[in-house]
Order: C-alpha cells, then sequence, then structure tokens
C-alpha cells in the first residue's frame, strides 16, 4: 500500500462510520415503524386499542421489572377485553450504566385486572444468588415443597396471606411449564406477568390465560377479605 493510499484512509473512515451508523438508523426506524403499523392492525382486528406510548405506566407498579434504572419506557401499548376482564400488554425498558457499560433491558409485560386490590405478592424464578442468600440467612417465604422452593423466590407481606394464596393446588399451576421462568406480581387490583426480551403478540392469549388460572385458584376466603365474593 503506497503512502497515498494510507493518507486517504483515515479520511474514508471518517465518512464511511457515520454514514454506517445514519443508515442502521434509518433501517432501524424503519422497522419500528412497520412494527407500529402492524400492532395497530393486530389490535383493531380484535377489538383492541393501541397506544404506541403510555409514560403513565412506567409508574403505575412497583413490582419487577418496574422502578429500576433509568430511561424507563412504555411503548407499544395493547389494550382490551379478554372473557371479561381488562388486559394490558407492552414493551418495557429500562437502562442502566453508563458509557460503554451502558446496557438496555427488554421486557414483554402483561397485566391482567383483578375484580378487587389484593396484598402485593411477587413470585419470581429461583436464582443461584437468591439461593446463595438462603443459605445466608437471607428472608424469604419458604413452602413445604422443597420443589417449589427451588423454581420459586416468593415475597409477600408478613404474616398468613402468602400461604393462603400459594396453597397445594396453586404450587402445582405454577410449577407447569408455561410459568416456570416468569416473574409474576400480585399489585393492588392488576396481576402481572414479565418476561425478558421482546413483546410476542402471538403469546398474548397464552400468558393472559395463564394469568387467569392463577387468579381462580386464589380461595375465596382471601377475595372476602377484601371485600369481593367470586361465588357472586
Amino acid at each position: 500500500m503506497d503512502s497515498s493510499a494510507v493518507a486517504i484512509l483515515p479520511m474514508l473512515m471518517w465518512i464511511l462510520i457515520p454514514a454506517l451508523v445514519v443508515v442502521l438508523l434509518v433501517v432501524g426506524h424503519q422497522k419500528a415503524k412497520k412494527r407500529r403499523e402492524y400492532l395497530a392492525r393486530w389490535a383493531a382486528a380484535r377489538g383492541w386499542r393501541y397506544t404506541r406510548s403510555s409514560p403513565h405506566l412506567v409508574s403505575r407498579w412497583r413490582s419487577e421489572p418496574f422502578g429500576r434504572g433509568s430511561s424507563r419506557r412504555a411503548t407499544n401499548v395493547l389494550s382490551g377485553d379478554f372473557h371479561g376482564r381488562h388486559v394490558v400488554s407492552m414493551a418495557y425498558q429500562y437502562t442502566t450504566g453508563s458509557g460503554k457499560n451502558r446496557s438496555t433491558h427488554h421486557f414483554h409485560v402483561i397485566a391482567l385486572h383483578l375484580p378487587a386490590a389484593l396484598p402485593w405478592l411477587q413470585l419470581s424464578p429461583e436464582s443461584v444468588g437468591d439461593s446463595i442468600a438462603k443459605f445466608f440467612g437471607g428472608q424469604d417465604i419458604e413452602f413445604e415443597s422443597q420443589a417449589f422452593n427451588e423454581a420459586w423466590r416468593v415475597k409477600a407481606p408478613p404474616g398468613q396471606y402468602a400461604f393462603d394464596v400459594i396453597h397445594p393446588r396453586m404450587m402445582e399451576r405454577l410449577m407447569q411449564p408455561d410459568a416456570l421462568g416468569r416473574t409474576i406480581s400480585i399489585e393492588g387490583q392488576d396481576i402481572l406477568l414479565s418476561i425478558g426480551g421482546r413483546q410476542r403478540e402471538d403469546l398474548i392469549d397464552a400468558y393472559a390465560n395463564l394469568l387467569y388460572g392463577i387468579v381462580d385458584q386464589v380461595p375465596r376466603h382471601v377475595w372476602l377479605r377484601v371485600g369481593h365474593d367470586p361465588g357472586v
């Protein structure tokens, strides 16, 4: 390579790299636009509503994955009636770190509206870190089923409430493949399901049915304590 080519190479890099960035931005913008248009058609076809962005949903819940990181966004929000109850599906994201260590975390979140507000309860997959924390005295709610304890980490207010909700039949439901590995939270008048990764509209019905199955297993006496009778 002659000296003239060596001299030109840095100049080409200064031109090509910004051009490549612009191309990627344009392609990403077009892809996001097509995604929004598709979801709007998908929602309309089933009588649901599509909203491009819903900032109020970012602070509506405090359960995982909400309340973490910065630059939080709730986008591509799909909402409507699902077998008589209101369901919301969204793409949720937040960022952590800064500079070269900055990372964006993506989740698909589905919320099913409950007939009455229940005390907070959260189930999340048991991780290696959680197991180590328990070994050194970390506080978690333990149940009689060792298999359930190894699969799930349960957080709830002190007292009997968690044991009333998570009875043997509920444990059996939560040990099914469609439930394992998810994060499930009861918060106020919603039950939430969050899955790491991109939003998948083709799985909304399956996720909503999972939440329905969990709600159906909540005992009547738990509902009665909050003023709702599911038998009426």
